[in-house]
């Protein structure tokens, strides 16, 4: 299984903001999508952003147009950079990853989707 490991969250002001790091182990990481998801307190986790091996990318209506997602494969590394904060932005943070369906070419928005999970990084956006 995939290990996952997040940085990059912290406290921002509305309107500021952060780009996340998830890093993968192994060396199959180009052929697998990768996914963003969080949780805010009281609520279920939900899909944020993915994206599939071959660089095809998926948003939340919430984050479109604020959120990019990206992945560096050489450093097996995918990135969540978000901007415009707001304080429903709030959560914790999770990288996911689909490694164990390779190539795969269908999209991607539930967390089932996903069978490797981080642990999470905090963000916190202050109004």
């Amino acid at each position: 299984q995939v290990q996952l490991v997040e940085s990059g969250g912290g406290l921002v002001q509305a309107g500021g903001s952060l780009r996340l790091s998830c890093a993968a182990s192994g060396r199959t990481f180009s052929s697998y999508a990768m996914g963003w998801f969080r949780q805010a307190p009281g609520k279920e986790r939900e899909f944020v952003a993915a994206i599939s091996w071959n660089g095809g990318t998926y948003y939340a209506d919430s984050v479109k147009g604020r959120f990019t997602i990206s992945r560096e494969n050489a450093k097996n590394t995918v990135y969540l950079a978000m901007k415009s904060l707001k304080p429903e932005d709030t959560a914790v943070y999770y990288c996911a990853a689909d490694s164990a369906r390779p190539w795969y070419s269908g999209s991607y928005y539930y967390s089932a989707d996903f069978g490797s999970w981080g642990q999470g990084t905090q963000v916190t956006v202050s109004s």
